[in-house]
């Protein structure tokens, strides 16, 4: 898996959706593609491992949080399911934290900040469907593109 936004960008810029929302990267991996799974939730992580624990290995979980800085939706437990079943990365409109430990996992992690408090556990919000953030809609399905220059959407694999 070698690629590079940018060129991505030059040869297929037609056809991609270029992610507006900035983001910190937190795990060791900076560069991380994959076929794309989402969770839409608020404030509560319950779908978020629900999600890491049933989605395919190669795959990227995008989450929508609505940008909530509230507490975090991810930390060093839940990611530890990501690096044991091979996800490729985790996308957070939303906070992480332990981000010491995340900097060590094989695991792309992009998330808006970082806050110690712990979500909530009810279980609320959705899975598989199309989310909006960053000006792009993130839809099960399509191929997502991050490395140190930005994040790219395609409908298909580029690579």
């Amino acid at each position: 898996m070698s690629f590079k936004t940018t060129d991505l960008c030059d040869e297929f810029s037609e056809e991609l959706a270029i992610c507006k929302q900035e983001f910190k990267s937190y795990g060791a991996k900076q560069a991380f593609c994959g076929s794309i799974a989402t969770v839409k939730v608020l404030e509560d992580n319950v779908l978020v491992k629900e999600a890491l624990n049933a989605i395919p290995k190669g795959h990227v979980l995008v989450v929508d949080g609505a940008g909530s800085k509230n507490c975090a939706l991810l930390g060093d437990r839940v990611a530890a399911i990501a690096v044991t079943r091979g996800i490729e990365g985790i996308i957070i409109n939303g906070c992480v934290r332990d981000t010491a430990d995340l900097a060590q996992m094989d695991v792309g992690v992009l998330a808006l900040g970082s806050n110690p408090l712990k979500s909530k556990k009810e279980g609320k919000g959705e899975r598989d469907v199309s989310v909006t953030f960053g000006e792009v809609e993130w839809k099960p399905g399509d191929y997502v593109y991050v490395d140190e220059d930005g994040v790219i959407i395609s409908e298909r694999s580029l690579n």
